[in-house]
């Protein structure tokens, strides 16, 4: 009878094929996680050693042999093998390799099932603060934008349609606020992933009398799971990382959509360094944003493995499945993905020219002051619904003239209201009605310049020398 020489194959009388091996194995991504392997390994080999479930000599040439293949790991001396299915059996037999029989000793009171999850904790563990350290200078650059532009008038827009006259700051500070929310996200989604799953075993514990709290302070976590079939069947810190990557690309693609838009020749609002454009093949003239309809287009990625792991979750009966081994791609890719996306969006951001005569142009003839001369007669004592009306028939005769509101004479505006006087005139200017907008959050300069003493503070807060 031919056995099965995996390390698991003593129940097992045949070996599968190789293209079985291949389909089953997750070495060629899993590897990803290699260092995050070794680095629970040896903690794992200290708490044995501490508890003496194995014997300090046996302990210490398994601990310098792990740290033999995490230099060998650095040096790019490492190759892994197919037929050994992950990172755990890999490092496993490189280490029996290095050592001997004694290397079996390290899997004593633990299961792939809990080391498979405590190197996914530690991967997005180390991996968070640095997304949050890109968002964060990515706002730093807002910030300087906005504080550059807060006189600047643009047209505002609803359904793409241009509605009240705002400042360029007002417009770059929403976006500081949508990412300030994704670091929040981020640094709430660390407390679910800051939580050790090793010693959980298989699914049930371990007879060993192990220390989970030991392990939890040599690997960094902040806490401990509670109970054994949670810890080894959780994913719900990778899904929380999946949706605020999602929402994150949400936020960046909207603001690609509008950058792509505003380098238009129909718009000139904007137009991007040469370093993050490219030309044509064929037209010699033009000029491309790729670089933000890349990062609008990598959005799909990122939502299909948000969808994908949900999907593979929905179903799953406690408490590990070999489904969870298409847990780690996306997280990987996404990872690979959100961090360039954002260094190369920031960098976009920061060379950017901004057209404000352009853009002030575009409020001086589109009719989006009628709200300013709506509000003026309110502010005469007129219900806000006819005021609404009045304006309405005035923006009616200016379309139908090609003229705007602010060529009309006094004589024109008297007819549809006696409230109207000479001072609406200067209310008119889209400098005027935008620095008027006062209240809490509005695009007032005096607002604007409020939004960004808060965001410099939050910013300094959150600076990593703090």
């Amino acid at each position: 009878m031919m056995g099965n020489k995996k390390p698991w194959g003593g129940r097992f009388s045949k070996q599968s094929a190789a293209w079985i091996d291949s389909f089953g194995a997750s070495i060629s991504f899993d590897q990803e996680m290699a260092h995050e392997d070794l680095e629970g390994s040896l903690a794992h080999a200290q708490m044995l050693k501490k508890t003496g479930i194995i014997s300090p000599a046996d302990a210490e040439q398994i601990i310098a042999g792990l740290k033999e293949i995490e230099h060998d790991l650095k040096a790019g001396k490492v190759t892994f093998d197919v037929q050994l299915e992950d990172i755990h059996m890999n490092i496993e037999t490189l280490l029996t390799q290095k050592i001997g029989p004694v290397a079996g000793k390290l899997h004593t009171a633990r299961s792939r099932n809990d080391q498979v999850a405590t190197d996914l904790h530690l991967y997005l563990k180390h991996r968070l603060p640095e997304i949050n350290a890109a968002l964060l200078e990515l706002q730093e650059v807002l910030v300087q934008k906005a504080q550059q532009h807060v006189t600047t008038i643009m047209p505002g827009y609803t359904h793409l349609q241009h509605a009240q006259p705002i400042s360029y700051a007002h417009y770059l500070l929403a976006y500081y606020q949508m990412f300030s929310r994704d670091r929040e996200r981020f640094e709430f989604n660390l407390q679910h992933t800051d939580i050790n799953p090793l010693g959980a075993a298989a699914l049930a514990g371990t007879t060993f009398p192990i220390e989970r709290a030991y392990t939890s302070k040599l690997l960094g976590f902040s806490k401990t799971y509670s109970n054994s079939l949670d810890a080894v069947s959780d994913r719900d810190f990778v899904l929380e990382f999946l949706n605020n990557a999602s929402i994150l690309m949400v936020h960046l693609s909207r603001f690609c959509e509008e950058i792509i838009l505003w380098c238009s020749y129909e718009f000139g609002y904007l137009e991007l360094d040469d370093s993050f454009s490219t030309g044509s093949s064929i037209m010699p003239q033009k000029k491309n944003p790729d670089m933000a309809e890349l990062i609008r287009g990598k959005s799909g990625r990122i939502f299909g493995h948000l969808l994908g792991l949900l999907t593979t979750m929905k179903g799953l009966p406690l408490a590990y499945n070999k489904d969870l081994q298409e847990d780690k791609e996306g997280v990987f890719d996404t990872v690979k993905t959100i961090i360039p996306t954002l260094k190369i969006f920031t960098g976009m951001l920061k060379t950017l020219k901004v057209n404000t005569a352009k853009m002030e142009q575009a409020t001086t003839h589109d009719l989006s002051n009628a709200t300013e001369f709506a509000d003026y007669l309110a502010s005469k004592g007129l219900p806000f619904r006819e005021a609404h009306r009045v304006v309405g028939e005035l923006v009616l005769k200016c379309i139908a003239e090609k003229r705007n509101l602010q060529d009309l004479t006094p004589a024109e505006m008297q007819a549809v209201s006696p409230l109207i006087a000479n001072d609406i005139y200067a209310k008119l200017t889209s400098k005027e009605a935008v620095a008027r907008r006062n209240s809490f959050g509005g695009t007032g300069f005096s607002q604007i310049k409020k939004q960004l003493a808060q965001a410099r503070a939050e910013l300094a807060s959150n600076s990593p020398k703090n």
